[in-house]
């Protein structure tokens, strides 16, 4: 049975309050109440398990007594748990429900991606030039090689989530990154591109004109935007469930950096024509992952919701 397990610090004169409604929750188990030996914030220590199925409900509760405002909610996962009142408790949830995603959890991973570290930026560049040694060398592998070590789609989904909750910098932040990320990395690679171009290092069939690597990536078309939206929908689904499997295929189907990569090279290389077709692949599918993966977002949890309300009323009845 899924579970998550949650520590709290809690004001004592809100602790009462949060004891009452944690205890009234049949989904809430090893409730631990610890008075006042918590530090920093100072107050009463809490603890217990969550069945995921009943996790959200909590998690806004807690929310709406103002505790992750006035003390602390940490929440943890739980590997395994041996308990005859877990699997009681489980039994009793409808299967579905017991799988539903901990909003917390998902906006917490994806927020993790949403940060700009100087690595970021080394990633970016890193991977664009990649990707050009895979274009001049007509070499797939090498373009899948830059795919995985693109960061891109962190930022993506990060400006998806600002979308969907309405955060100003969330957006600009990722925005901006992704901007001066693939900048960086354009420059870098024409650069790189150059040198390849001056020194005749390229391949024999590159220079001939066969280059069926580059002409996948310069000639966007309607396979471009279905690509793009199941990569999308795959990617946030992946998140929510945190199915690392998925989220790789994601990464190895989207044609981001060596699309940037391409746009580089075919300017590095004066093909006018290849570099306009990379550039407008490389905008049509950033933009469709972020419009699709906040779609996603926003449907994953009416879909949840109607789940839980359906679910409730099968307990009920």
């Amino acid at each position: 049975m899924d579970m998550i397990h949650v520590r709290m610090v809690s004001p004592a004169r809100l602790t009462d309050a949060v004891v009452a409604f944690l205890a009234a929750d049949p989904g809430v188990l090893n409730l631990v109440v610890q008075p006042g030996i918590a530090r920093n914030p100072d107050g009463d220590a809490l603890a217990c398990d969550v069945l995921t199925g009943e996790a959200n409900a909590v998690l806004r509760g807690l929310r709406e007594l103002r505790l992750d405002q006035v003390g602390s909610i940490v929440i943890e996962p739980v590997d395994m748990a041996f308990s005859g009142r877990v699997a009681q408790a489980g039994a009793d949830r409808p299967g579905a429900l017991s799988r539903a995603p901990v909003w917390e959890e998902v906006e917490a991973r994806i927020r993790a991606q949403g940060t700009y570290a100087p690595s970021f930026y080394l990633y970016l560049v890193v991977a664009g030039l990649i990707g050009a040694v895979g274009i001049v060398t007509n070499s797939q592998i090498l373009i899948v090689a830059a795919m995985v070590v693109g960061p891109e789609y962190g930022a993506i989904v990060s400006v998806a989530l600002g979308i969907d909750r309405r955060s100003g910098p969330r957006i600009r932040e990722g925005l901006t990154a992704l901007t001066a990320g693939f900048a960086l990395a354009i420059a870098a690679t024409f650069l790189f591109g150059l040198l390849i171009r001056g020194f005749d290092l390229e391949s024999k069939a590159f220079d001939l004109g066969v280059r069926p690597v580059s002409h996948l990536i310069d000639t966007p078309d309607f396979f471009s935007f279905a690509v793009a939206t199941l990569a999308g929908i795959v990617g946030i689904v992946s998140l929510s469930e945190a199915r690392t499997s998925a989220l790789l295929g994601v990464f190895i189907s989207v044609t981001t950096i060596p699309a940037a990569a391409d746009f580089s090279v075919s300017a590095a290389f004066g093909n006018s024509s290849e570099a306009r077709g990379s550039l407008i692949q490389l905008l049509i599918n950033v933009a469709v992952l972020i419009v699709v993966g906040t779609l996603t977002l926003k449907g994953q949890r009416a879909i949840w919701r109607r789940v839980g309300r359906r679910g409730l009323r099968t307990a009920d009845g």
